[in-house]
């Protein structure tokens, strides 16, 4: 059961560590290249604030982005920032997110996201911790994916295998870390293939951080899963 308190103060742990890492850098370190393509870390502190104060319109029932031009074009507008502005935009706008979320409301309720997505307005929270966890290892300072929290990543490798279940286009599969399993892909009788690996590498696989290389595949070739 989703419990949004818990993970309204999961994300405040979350984006106080980012925030004390991003501390370190000095401005040229912020206008560097990321670890995802195109963007600097300039681009991803800049769609971190965007992205607290867009989750804050789907629970006040605005759209989410006024469109995807201008959801590009806000980061693009921010990007350059020095390194104090973008501590602060992220800081004040995460302020923003927990204040709304802290407000009493029917969290049982649908909101809806980009592209037509809809969720449980109490499953937000979490879509936030995973933007903070991902995006804090994709700014490549120093903290992995092995770093992520535990119960996070076992949240996120479910999250994710539920995103591509009854995808067509994705074999049925079984993943494992030795301990747990999740499946995902088309429906079938018995799952086709079997990935197993670290919680880590089975993450980073499905969120697009990882290639794979790492995971052992029994029953067919590793999957080839649809961008995020």
């Amino acid at each position: 059961m989703i419990d949004h308190t818990r993970d309204l103060a999961s994300v405040q742990d979350a984006t106080e560590r980012l925030l004390s890492a991003v501390a370190k850098l000095d401005n040229a370190s912020v206008a560097e290249p990321s670890r995802l393509p195109g963007w600097t870390r300039g681009h991803l502190l800049a769609h971190l604030a965007r992205n607290a104060d867009a989750l804050v319109n789907v629970w006040e029932s605005r759209p989410m982005y006024v469109s995807g031009d201008a959801r590009e074009s806000d980061i693009e507008r921010d990007a350059p920032r020095p390194l104090d502005v973008q501590l602060a935009d992220v800081r004040d706008s995460a302020a923003r997110f927990q204040d709304t979320g802290a407000a009493p409301a029917d969290w049982s309720r649908t909101v809806e996201l980009r592209n037509g997505v809809t969720d449980s307005a109490s499953r937000v929270p979490f879509r936030r911790w995973a933007e903070v966890e991902l995006h804090h290892v994709d700014l490549g300072i120093g903290y992995e994916l092995e770093d992520m929290p535990e119960e996070f990543t076992g949240r996120e490798i479910g999250f994710l295998a539920d995103r591509f279940a009854d995808n067509p286009a994705v074999a049925a599969t079984r993943l494992t870390d030795g301990t747990r399993e999740w499946h995902t892909g088309r429906r079938a009788d018995a799952p086709e293939v079997t990935v197993t690996g670290t919680p880590a590498d089975l993450v980073g696989w499905l969120a697009g951080r990882r290639a794979g290389t790492a995971l052992t595949v029994m029953g067919g070739p590793l999957p080839a899963l649809p961008p995020l």
